[in-house]
C-alpha cells in the first residue's frame, strides 16, 4: 500500500484530497495545523476505508514546521511518501500595500518557502527510490496579476513546470494544479461567501481533486481543471503582457481570482 502526504489537509481541497487517496487505498499522512480537525479526519477514513493515516501538525509558515515535515518526507522503507500533495495556503483579504507586511511574509513562507522545501526533500527521497510523484496546488491566478497571491502561485507554476523537465525519465513525476473558484467551506470561514461568482465558474471539489489525480497517473505536467479554465490558460498563453495586465485588473475590481482561496 502506497503513501500520500498532505498538507492543508484539514479544510476544501485538501480535504477531498485525503478522502479520495483513502477511498483508492492509500494510506495518509495528514499535515495542517488544527490537530483536532485531522484526528477528526483521520478516524474518518479509518473507519470508511481501512487505511492508516498518521497526524502531523505543523505551521508550514515556521521554518520547524516545515523541517517537521520535511524530515518526514525524507524517510524510506515502510515509511516511504510515495505521493507528495503540496496543498497548502491561505488568503488575504486586503490589497498588498492594505495588508500587514509580517502577514504578506506569511502568506509567501506558506505558498512558497514551504512548496519548495517540502519538494526538495520528497523528490530527492524519490530520486533515491527511483519512484514517485509530486503534486502541486498552484491556481488559475498563476496566469494573471492579481496582486501577491497571483505572484505565490505563479512561483509554484513555474517551479513546478521546471522540475519536470529535471525529473524527465527518473521515474519521479511532478504536476502542477492550476483550478479557478472551487466550492469549499474555505470561503464562508474567510467571512467571504463569494456570492457575486456566477456559478458557472465554480467547480467541485471532489471532481477537481479525481481529475488531478488522473493527469498525474497519466504524467501530465499541467492539470487545469474544467473547459472554462482550460480556456484562461490558452489565452493567458497568447496575449500581450500589457492587456492581461487591464484585463487583471478589471478582474479585481469585480472580485477576481485575486480572491479565489485555499485554507491550511
Amino acid at each position: 500500500m502506497t503513501i500520500a502526504l498532505v498538507t492543508g489537509a484539514g479544510v476544501g481541497i485538501g480535504r477531498s484530497f485525503c478522502r479520495e487517496l483513502a477511498r483508492t487505498g492509500h494510506d495518509v499522512v495528514l499535515v495542517a495545523r488544527d490537530r483536532g480537525r485531522l484526528e477528526e479526519l483521520a478516524r474518518e477514513l479509518e473507519a470508511t476505508h481501512g487505511v492508516r493515516t498518521e497526524v502531523l501538525t505543523a505551521d508550514l509558515a515556521t521554518a520547524e514546521g516545515r523541517d517537521r515535515v520535511a524530515s518526514r518526507l525524507g524517510e524510506d522503507g515502510d515509511r516511504a511518501v510515495d505521493l507528495l500533495v503540496n496543498n497548502a495556503g491561505f488568503g488575504l483579504k486586503t490589497s498588498f500595500f492594505a495588508s500587514d507586511v509580517a502577514d504578506e511574509q506569511r502568506q509567501v513562507a506558506v505558498m512558497c518557502e514551504a512548496v519548495l522545501v517540502l519538494t526538495h526533500a520528497a523528490g530527492r527521497a524519490m530520486l533515491r527510490r527511483g519512484r514517485g510523484h509530486i503534486l502541486n496546488v498552484s491556481s488559475v491566478a498563476s496566469y494573471i496579476t492579481t496582486g501577491s497571491y497571483s505572484a505565490c502561485k505563479a512561483f509554484v507554476t513555474v517551479l513546478s513546470e521546471s522540475l519536470a523537465n529535471d525529473l524527465r525519465g527518473t521515474g519521479v513525476g511532478i504536476t502542477v494544479l492550476c483550478p479557478g473558484f472551487t466550492r469549499t467551506e474555505f470561503h464562508e470561514r474567510m467571512g467571504s461567501p463569494m456570492s457575486d461568482i456566477p456559478g458557472p465558474m465554480w467547480l467541485d471539489s471532489d471532481r477537481l481533486v479525481r481529475a488531478a489525480l488522473a493527469d498525474a497517473r497519466a504524467g501530465k505536467v499541467l492539470s487545469t481543471p474544467g473547459p472554462l479554465y482550460k480556456g484562461v490558460e490558452m489565452l493567458t498563453g497568447v496575449l500581450p503582457r500589457g492587456v492581461m495586465r487591464r484585463i487583471s485588473a478589471a478582474i479585481v475590481g469585480g472580485g477576481g481570482p485575486t480572491r479565489e482561496r485555499e485554507g491550511h
